[in-house]
């Protein structure tokens, strides 16, 4: 689709295996995309979300720090691993190819791009990443825990970002002004980082053991990798 895409290929070939990783592959995929490409403005967004879930956890601010650090690099690796598998023609998950597909198309705004990527991230992705770390990390995804305070903890932080990208995002993907009235007034005014990381599906993001979550996933995987992209689809009218 763009004439980088083989950097954003190579960058992201090989998983992450520390945040200053994360943050050094972001960088890259930054770097490389120009401002007509969607996804430049997603990665724009995760890249701050990235970095200031790095500075909280070099200032002592959790008490795990090693547990969410670990869920910070499994959740971008996922990311990672369906940009390179839909960059080499292979079949990303659907939400994730709903985004893909759509990088060139310029009446589309940036934070259209910057939210429907965070959409498919949380709902698609979240899960499988904090059963990676529960698993790598021997805990169990329990309110409660340490490691439920500290997932929680992050959330106003992130929410400061979203209203940051809300305000900076809010033009065509080519830079120019959106019209003063849209559908996409009401789409971003109702989107909440904070529902999403908790309870936007079949199964509440921290609710229940690792091996409750995989009995339950089991069986779905199918409707599993559906059903953020019928979610995703709100995020997709062009701004005439």
């Amino acid at each position: 689709m763009f004439p980088y895409d083989a950097q954003l290929t190579a960058a992201t070939q090989t998983p992450a295996r520390s945040i200053p990783q994360v943050l050094e592959i972001m960088r890259t995929i930054e770097n490389s995309c120009i401002d007509g490409d969607g996804l430049k403005w997603f990665n724009w967004l995760y890249l701050r979300v990235t970095q200031a879930v790095e500075d909280r956890i070099n200032a002592g601010g959790f008490t795990d720090p090693r547990w969410l650090a670990d869920l910070d690099v499994q959740f971008a690796n996922l990311y990672f691993s369906s940009l390179h598998v839909s960059l080499t023609g292979g079949d990303s998950p659907g939400c994730w190819d709903a985004m893909f597909e759509r990088r060139n198309q310029t009446t589309v705004a940036r934070i259209q791009f910057a939210l429907a990527g965070m959409n498919a991230h949380i709902n698609h992705d979240l899960p499988e990443a904090i059963v990676a770390t529960c698993k790598a990390m021997n805990t169990v995804p329990q309110h409660g825990t340490s490691q439920y305070h500290d997932y929680a903890a992050i959330t106003s932080t992130l929410n400061g970002l979203i209203d940051t990208a809300k305000k900076a995002l809010r033009v065509r993907l080519l830079g120019d002004p959106l019209p003063p009235i849209s559908h996409l007034e009401d789409t971003i005014a109702a989107w909440s980082l904070a529902t999403a990381r908790e309870k936007p599906g079949p199964v509440p993001r921290f609710y229940g053991s690792y091996r409750a979550f995989l009995r339950w996933r089991q069986p779905l995987s199918i409707r599993w990798t559906d059903l953020p992209r019928s979610r995703a689809r709100r995020f997709w009218c062009p701004c005439q």
